[in-house]
């Protein structure tokens, strides 16, 4: 069925698994579309988000996303705290934004001024050629009827030789994901400082980014977009390093009913061992979901692109909130170093052994 024909998408008396997915897809926009006319409805505002970046000396990914947004009313207790930095929002709230599909966008880094469209998650994603020096620079971007938005861009230097990838969920945040209740109440209720930081995670990454100033510190997470300035937010007020987020979207995909965390996370790995080959990777990630599949697999085509894999254990009580946890896996015939910890000094000791700290 050609969606752009006059058919309905309802009619036939049979629909094929292919018609099936274009059904989900058109409802899935008449929603949307009708989240947008309530949210046009209720004032709401266009708004740019712009997220951290990353790249070389000769191309940077740019990161954002365009939505309708409620906005503060100017003098309120909430208005203050957003320009503040000091919000405490429920996780819900993260949810009311509308995206703006296909929206166009204006970006401009480095001098140079590239138009794109969003997806129709109102997300954009992508590279642009640019020569910078290594260090932070900014990207603006900027997309109708909404203030311009800036991106911090961290360009990686050519000799850069270590990085750091490090899940969020459980890993430096407590969140106890697997398990329904627990995600949604974690995700949509609980307020964003009541969210706690696994003990002596952001010692351990700001001690590595202190003994390798150099290394990049990318945060790979199967969270939505919507929670990005949430998350931000925690990293920073828990002195954990600065660095990119590079999360996902819930829901449909172009050919998927449901978008995989797992292949997210397996995709972005393979992309940055692609787009920074002679750097060696320090992954991070706990037992309690995916991550030693993920990393285990993702070194065996790539070893000599991982200094080490770090996991950190769940606690007894972690792990009856996560519905269980991994066994610790029999990793004696690997070439890269596995280290396994309850937290980040007994990660750092192990890194330590291995003069990576």
């Amino acid at each position: 069925m050609d969606m752009a024909s006059q058919e309905s998408p309802l009619s036939g008396t049979s629909l094929s698994g292919t018609r099936v997915f274009r059904l989900a897809h058109w409802l899935s926009d008449s929603i949307n579309t009708a989240r947008l006319k309530l949210a046009r409805r209720w004032k709401f505002e266009p708004k740019t988000i712009a997220y951290q970046g990353y790249g070389s000396t000769e191309w940077v990914r740019v990161l954002g996303r365009v939505v309708l947004a409620s906005k503060p009313v100017p003098g309120s207790r909430a208005d203050h705290a957003a320009r503040n930095g000091t919000e405490n929002v429920r996780g819900w709230r993260a949810f009311t934004s509308v995206p703006i599909p296909r929206s166009e966008v204006e970006i401009e880094v480095g001098g140079t001024v590239t138009k794109v469209k969003a997806d129709r998650g109102g997300l954009v994603d992508i590279d642009i050629p640019v020569s910078l020096a290594p260090g932070w620079h900014t990207a603006i971007l900027r997309s109708r009827d909404a203030e311009p938005a800036e991106a911090s861009i961290l360009v990686i230097a050519p000799d850069t030789k270590f990085g750091i990838v490090s899940d969020i969920d459980d890993t430096v945040m407590v969140t106890a994901l697997p398990r329904p209740f627990l995600a949604l109440w974690n995700t949509f209720v609980l307020s964003e400082r009541a969210r706690m930081a696994t003990p002596g995670m952001a010692v351990l990454l700001d001690r590595l980014t202190v003994e390798h100033p150099d290394a990049p510190v990318i945060y790979l997470s199967t969270g939505p977009w919507n929670a990005a300035p949430t998350l931000a937010r925690f990293l920073t007020r828990n002195m954990y390093p600065a660095g990119p987020l590079l999360l996902t979207d819930w829901g449909l995909t172009q050919d998927r009913w449901f978008r995989s965390g797992q292949e997210h996370k397996r995709r972005n790995l393979e992309r940055l061992a692609a787009e920074f080959p002679h750097m060696r990777w320090l992954l991070i990630g706990d037992n309690g979901q995916h991550d030693e599949q993920i990393y285990s697999q993702f070194t065996q085509h790539n070893a000599d692109k991982v200094a080490a894999i770090a996991i950190r254990q769940l606690s007894v009580s972690e792990a009856v909130f996560a519905g269980g946890h991994s066994e610790d896996g029999d990793h004696s015939a690997s070439t890269v170093p596995w280290i396994y910890s309850p937290d980040g000094a007994g990660i750092a000791r192990q890194l330590r052994e291995l003069e990576l700290l």
